[in-house]
């Protein structure tokens, strides 16, 4: 289970990042320019939005285990076939194939954490956030060179193979999950039918977070945190190549972006597991946002590295968001249902980021109003960090509201 909460993480982000730093190259072999970057910039958020919100419910139907393993195994697909897409219309959809996966991927991986490390919580949800942020990292890096070697389809093919390492291990769960349940149907039969039984609890109600402000704080604050980051994602090579800046250092700038991510994965959930309110983590995350949007908008050529990575210790409220989906819960049901709840509204928030990011910068001819409206996501992600990280837990909200 570690092997497949581990590997599974690290293709949770690798058709994004692989794919932005080789916008200019393929857009020139197949005929797209700025709205279809813009575009692509979009699907990751949509699909993990439409697909977190579905995935509770698939989870439901298939249990935690399969549902990762058929997430990986779609993603591995997508992967593959996206990279032969003869034109734009296929590369967009079989991206969002491939995003799809990932979309459901994000949402069972917190509460299997729960389920079989719920006394490791901040252990592993650091563990798990690390190799996400480092499948975030490694293929922004390698993009461009792997494309100078061997092409941009070989480039975007290499990380197919990551998602099928990933599948491995959730078969070996599967099989030992089917052993486990042939031996215990005995046991579970004989149980049904004892007084114990027949007078256990029913299943609890149903956790609604969007009946919360604590719900709506953590799929705010992570909606915004992630548009901002993806964002950047799709715009930061395109600003700065126009900013003078060659493609290659383009990508690596993403790399670095990237990284801060992952020193953020291994102070987050630590933070957050051993102070009662995390609010001043998001109050220094927006401090940091605005002053690498001020460098990058006044100053893109020069100085790039401290703005990007000034930009780039923002998202740390992005793992502080992912550990407290387990913090805020006291139950594998909450976890499941918080983490559907802030994922699939947050990346539907996001959805407009990239999309608007560009749009703005063609209406204007400049990056004015493009930064203008990050500006204003961190100021609304700043007010929502404020719902989510006040200390209580769902499922005591919940209980402590009158029925509707």
């Amino acid at each position: 289970m570690f092997a497949a909460i581990v590997l599974s993480a690290f293709t949770l982000r690798s058709a994004v990042t692989s794919i932005s730093p080789l916008f200019p190259r393929i857009g020139d072999d197949l005929g797209f320019g700025a709205g279809i970057i813009g575009v692509l910039g979009m699907v990751p958020t949509l699909m993990f939005a439409v697909f977190g919100v579905a995935a509770p419910a698939i989870a439901v139907r298939l249990g935690l285990e399969r549902t990762a393993l058929v997430a990986a195994l779609v993603t591995a697909v997508g992967i593959f076939a996206r990279s032969y897409a003869p034109g734009t219309a296929s590369l967009v959809l079989l991206s969002a194939v491939a995003l799809a996966g990932m979309g459901v991927g994000n949402v069972v991986i917190p509460p299997l954490v729960k389920r079989y490390f719920s006394d490791r919580v901040a252990v592993m949800s650091t563990v798990y956030i690390c190799f996400l942020q480092f499948g975030t990292i490694v293929p922004s890096l390698t993009a461009v060179p792997v494309a100078d070697a061997l092409g941009w389809r070989a480039s975007l093919a290499l990380w197919g193979l990551a998602a099928v390492a990933a599948a491995v291990p959730w078969f070996a769960v599967g099989v030992i999950d089917r052993r486990g349940r042939t031996a215990a149907t005995a046991t579970a039969a004989a149980a049904t039918t004892s007084p114990e039984a027949e007078s256990s609890p029913p299943e609890g109600p149903r956790v609604a977070p969007w009946r919360t402000s604590l719900g709506w704080g953590m799929a705010l604050m992570f909606g915004m945190t992630s548009l901002v980051t993806y964002s950047l994602f799709a715009w930061l090579p395109s600003l700065l190549v126009e900013a003078g800046v060659s493609e290659s250092a383009g990508g690596v700038a993403v790399g670095v972006f990237s990284a801060l991510g992952l020193a953020a994965s291994l102070v987050a959930p630590w933070l957050a597991t051993r102070v009662v309110d995390p609010f001043p983590v998001a109050v220094a995350c927006t401090v940091f946002f605005l002053s690498g949007f001020a460098g990058l908008y006044f100053s893109p050529g020069h100085l790039t590295l401290l703005w990007v990575v000034l930009v780039g210790a923002g998202p740390t409220t992005f793992p502080l968001a992912l550990t407290l989906i387990n913090l805020r819960t006291r139950t594998e049901k909450g976890s499941s249902a918080l983490s559907g709840f802030t994922q699939g509204v947050g990346y539907l928030v996001a959805c407009s980021g990239p999309l608007l990011f560009g749009a703005l910068h063609e209406a204007s001819g400049a990056w004015t109003w493009s930064f203008a409206f990050l500006t204003g996501a961190v100021v609304v992600l700043l007010v929502a960090a404020r719902a989510a990280c006040r200390p209580r837990v769902l499922e005591d909200v919940l209980a402590a509201r009158p029925t509707p």
